[in-house]
């Protein structure tokens, strides 16, 4: 449930947003997508939002964000193209990845493009809010549920499929692994 601020807490939100507020939200579950743009305009952003990867590119090109927050698979595509286009035009936004698949290695290469952190689906706006305006050198809070040693390795064989581009040979070779039985733990979701 997104929560919205009051009117003491606008200012202090300001304060924290700066000047430019524009603030792009690009995400393909419609609903998801209205609620954080509503509590997004709520806490002080100029919101603009984008339901797939050509609308992203294409506002990210006309119009490049202080803010952005991306989810990474897309209908068309992958928010990574996003985030590229965003730093072709804007080196100082602060981007924040959405990933719904628990997809670590993809996030870290989000990172490595120039993302300022990323957050898994569904996350809320006091959350999206936090990570869009956390200072430089601020400690995120420890999570209370740190992942499972089944999660871990799943999201080992996920960052070595990224690494190898998603050749499931080339995994399977490099992690010592059945090429079969890598295919099996890719079809399967995430552990907990």
């Amino acid at each position: 449930m997104m929560s919205e601020p009051d009117h003491d807490t606008s200012t202090a939100n300001e304060d924290h947003i700066g000047p430019d507020a524009s603030l792009l939200i690009v995400d393909d579950d419609g609903p998801f997508l209205r609620r954080l743009a509503r509590a997004m305009e709520a806490r002080g952003f100029r919101v603009e939002t984008a339901e797939s990867v050509s609308e992203g590119v294409a506002k990210s090109k006309s119009h490049p964000p202080k803010y952005a927050v991306v989810d990474l698979r897309l209908g068309d595509g992958n928010g990574l193209d996003v985030i590229e286009a965003i730093r072709q035009r804007r080196d100082d936004t602060r981007i924040i990845v959405l990933t719904g698949y628990g997809n670590i290695a993809t996030a870290v290469t989000a990172v490595k493009l120039g993302a300022v952190d990323y957050l898994a689906k569904p996350a809320d706006a006091d959350d999206v809010y936090a990570a869009l305006t956390q200072r430089a050198g601020e400690k995120a809070e420890l999570p209370e549920n740190p992942m499972s040693a089944d999660r871990v390795r799943w999201e080992h064989i996920q960052r070595v499929y990224e690494m190898c581009e998603r050749n499931v040979s080339e995994t399977a070779r490099r992690l010592n692994m059945h090429r079969r039985t890598l295919q099996r733990i890719l079809a399967k979701r995430a552990p907990k």
